[in-house]
């Protein structure tokens, strides 16, 4: 059996190539599924009726009246669907509600000749709603006890009583909120039926076969009755992972009841207001250290804002839960999750998919701790890495942990961090009304699905009487350079330029059952699948090559577009001709390949076994400057070192590192979703509907200097040619830049005070810490006590038992 992981001569992958369709995209001439439109005569536009309340009952709903305006063909609701009015795979997702559950909520659809047509019939519906109470907080949904079923627990050992014995103990909170995704291409979605009843969806979608299955399920119809397709799209994020699904199904609808393809493409505050976000949490704490300052214990309860329904609240609950330990080995563990229920847009998948706020807790909880403890961040991170040998606190064993260390200190010789920090210090002295900081954090993320099933990929690999190679895999294309990758893995395995290789869209009757394009496994595993498909081709090319050459099948190579044997200087084939010979002697030259990811295990009752295949680690270092007028601050550098394993694509994987950490930078310091919580009409209204009023990193708040290095002879065994995915771990390294905020508002302060910092740290939230750290220090000049600030109450003495509040 060949090595997964093992790259013959001359690859293609490792080769740094620009995304396959980059040409398109800077031309403007890259398709998306809005642009199909014109290719569809007779198509229709759809329009929803948003509900004002964000929790009422629907006590009638009157659609005459829309009917009568010109050009209005149909208008959807509950009545009119033949199948299951659900647009879930929970059974709480009503697609057309009785009873709306947040600000926005589509209860019906307006179909007509134009755009505009839609839009008037739309305000033409007569809809009379019964208010209900609504909840809008996670405080408000925590008071009231309004939770979904789900309540795991991640432990191991007796965290109670090592936090007893801990000769330091600290208690503290933390509330972080959530992120639009905000992809440059809304939600879209073109359907058509053929003459034989054939539906046939063109959706923006990261997760076709569940498309399928939602608009079948809606329609009456078996999933062979409907087919997807996914030409790309212009990001996701993993916003377009489930809530595709009811957009699909609401075309469909409408395309089975007109006999007309139906458009459905939602503008840009419709997106905002009617799709999920990644999930704000709340998170309260107990952690233990001893007096080397090494992690004993922690003890915490993670609440998540689900909103009004389940969508992907519980797995993204899971994955924050495996993820609070970030890099850090905790002995003694006990992390309670539960969902809240609000009456808000159903949070979803964003990349990382609730990682990243599980490892802001602890991120938060070291950064919080380190003043307390006497010891510096960075040497207090260090410190408690894992080393190889221990394991997760769900049981998985920590591959390669001495690349944590190895990383760590790579990254602190290449970002001459020493010598800056002096620089600071010196810079902080000399400048009474701005102050820098510098912070170091690592990243630590597994990959895989952890619902085991999902982990397995199909790919489809036709070569053509020419030696030219269309291929067909189950993943989704999102700009994320999936498809550069999934051609250069082909290229590779096939022994052909990659000119040759030409790579079809995603669809369900071309590679069936697939899984999302999501939790940073596309590459592993459809570049697993079509490596399976380019080799049994290959294999069965070297039996007709090797009659010709007179070796053994086991000796024919293939390299570069030409066909030779071991040690062969003076004669070789072109794979063309070898293809061709292929054919006449009626030789299969089309193959269908498979993927599944070996070694996982996990017993989701029990929280525990082994769901990732490995973990990718990183680490990054930042440097901030903060005005102390306004809390304003500049991103000085950042440098990052990752794990990439070996590179599929270097071009593509530095791009994603760059994005990666760029949007982290966003969530976590600019990026604040505010809705109306007043008691009037419009409780509930998302006030910041558009990049008005919501702030999105631009170039502004790119790092001034930006070093990226992909972390060396990192080769990952058992994954398509020994890489690693790049998808979300990047993101985390944003934690450096809030790292970094933290200790320049602490320069503004006494030593050794804690300074607290909401997420997103925005500059008014850093306004606000600095000028409390300056009033600390006022304090202190004056004679006072330095103050443990921000809630903080005593250091403890050291005294096992003696719990600190830090907030």
């Amino acid at each position: 059996m060949r090595s997964l992981a093992e790259r013959p001569v001359s690859p293609v992958v490792g080769q740094a190539v620009a995304h396959e369709s980059a040409a398109l995209h800077v031309t403007g001439t890259a398709l998306y599924t809005d642009d199909l439109i014109g290719r569809a005569p007779g198509v229709l536009h759809a329009w929803p009726v948003q509900a004002p309340h964000a929790h009422a009952r629907v006590t009638a709903l009157r659609t005459d009246p829309a009917r009568a305006v010109p050009g209005v063909v149909d208008v959807l609701t509950a009545a009119e669907v033949p199948g299951v009015n659900d647009a879930g795979t929970k059974g709480d997702e009503p697609l057309f509600p009785t009873e709306v559950a947040y600000h926005g909520h589509a209860v019906c659809w307006v179909l007509a000749e134009s755009l505009e047509a839609a839009r008037l019939g739309a305000a033409a519906v007569e809809v009379e709603y019964a208010p209900l109470p609504a909840l809008l907080t996670l405080a408000e949904a925590i008071a009231a006890e309004s939770f979904q079923d789900y309540r795991p627990t991640v432990g191991r050992g007796d965290a109670a009583g090592a936090l007893a014995r801990a000769a330091h103990r600290f208690t503290g909170e933390l509330e972080l909120g959530g992120q639009e995704h905000f992809y440059l291409e809304t939600h879209a979605a073109l359907a058509q039926v053929d003459e034989a009843g054939q539906v046939f969806v063109q959706s923006s979608t990261q997760h076709p076969t569940e498309t399928q299955e939602i608009v079948a399920h809606v329609l009456g119809l078996h999933s062979h009755e409907v087919t997807v397709q996914c030409l790309r799209m212009g990001g996701g994020f993993g916003g377009k992972e489930m809530q595709p699904h009811g957009l699909a199904a609401v075309a469909a609808l409408g395309a089975v009841r007109t006999g007309r393809p139906v458009r459905v493409r939602l503008n840009r505050t419709q997106d905002i207001t009617m799709t999920g976000k990644r999930h704000p949490f709340h998170a309260t704490w107990e952690v233990g250290f001893d007096d080397a300052g090494h992690l004993l214990a922690l003890r915490a309860t993670l609440t998540s804002d689900g909103g009004w329904s389940l969508d992907l609240s519980e797995p993204v609950l899971t994955r924050a839960l495996c993820h609070v330990d970030n890099a850090y080995f905790v002995p003694d563990v006990e992390v309670h999750g539960r969902i809240a229920r609000t009456n808000k847009t159903s949070q979803t998948a964003f990349r990382g998919f609730g990682g990243p706020q599980g490892m802001l807790v602890i991120e938060d909880i070291l950064g919080r701790c380190a003043p307390l403890l006497g010891l510096d961040p960075a040497e207090l991170r260090r410190r408690n890495f894992y080393a190889p040998g221990q394991a997760t606190p769900y049981g998985q064993p920590v591959r390669h942990a001495e690349r944590l260390h190895a990383i760590w200190d790579l990254l602190a010789e290449r970002a001459d961090v020493a010598r800056r920090r002096r620089e600071i210090e010196a810079f902080n002295a000399a400048h009474p009304h701005l102050r820098r900081g510098l912070a170091m954090t690592p990243v630590k993320f597994g990959i895989s699905f952890n619902l085991t099933a999902f982990n397995q990929a199909g790919a489809l690999v036709h070569v053509y009487k020419d030696g030219s190679v269309l291929i067909n895999h189950g993943g989704t294309e999102m700009g994320q350079g999936l498809h550069t990758k999934m051609r250069q893995v082909a290229a590779t395995a096939l022994g052909v330029p990659l000119a040759a290789i030409r790579l079809a869209p995603t669809r369900t009757d071309k590679v069936p059952n697939t899984s999302a394009t999501a939790a940073s496994s596309g590459a592993d595993l459809n570049g697993g699948a079509v490596k399976d498909a380019c080799e049994q081709v290959r294999d069965r090319l070297a039996e007709v090559a090797a009659r010709r050459l007179g070796i053994h099948p086991d000796d024919v190579r293939f390299v570069d577009g030409r066909v030779t044997g071991i040690g062969f200087e003076d004669r070789d084939l072109a794979f063309a001709d070898v293809v061709g010979d292929a054919y006449a002697q009626r030789v299969p030259l089309f193959a269908a390949g498979y993927y599944r990811t070996e070694g996982l295990h996990w017993d989701s009752a029990r929280m525990q076994g082994e769901p990732f295949k490995y973990f990718a680690y990183g680490a990054a270092a930042s440097e901030v400057e903060v005005d102390a007028f306004t809390g304003a601050y500049r991103l000085l550098r950042t440098d990052i070192v990752h794990d990439v394993g070996d590179s599929l694509s270097p071009l593509v994987d530095l791009g994603q590192i760059e994005g990666g950490f760029v949007q982290g930078t966003g969530w976590l310091t600019l990026e604040e979703l505010r809705w109306d919580l007043a008691d009037g009409p419009a409780r509930g209204r998302l006030a910041t509907q558009a990049a008005s009023t919501y702030k999105l990193p631009s170039f502004s708040e790119m790092p001034e200097e930006f070093h990226v290095h992909l972390f060396e002879r990192a080769t990952e065994s058992g994954v398509v040619y020994g890489s690693k995915a790049v998808g979300e771990p990047p993101l985390m390294l944003a934690f450096s830049v809030r790292e970094a905020l933290r200790a320049a508002v602490a320069a503004f302060g006494p030593a050794g005070r804690v300074v607290e910092l909401g997420s997103p740290a925005t500059p008014e939230v850093v306004f606000w810490a600095l000028t409390a750290a300056r009033q600390a220090a006022d304090g202190a000049r004056d004679g006072g006590a330095a103050g443990d600030g921000d809630g903080v109450v005593a250091e403890g003495g050291g005294h096992p038992g003696a719990v600190v509040a830090c907030g």
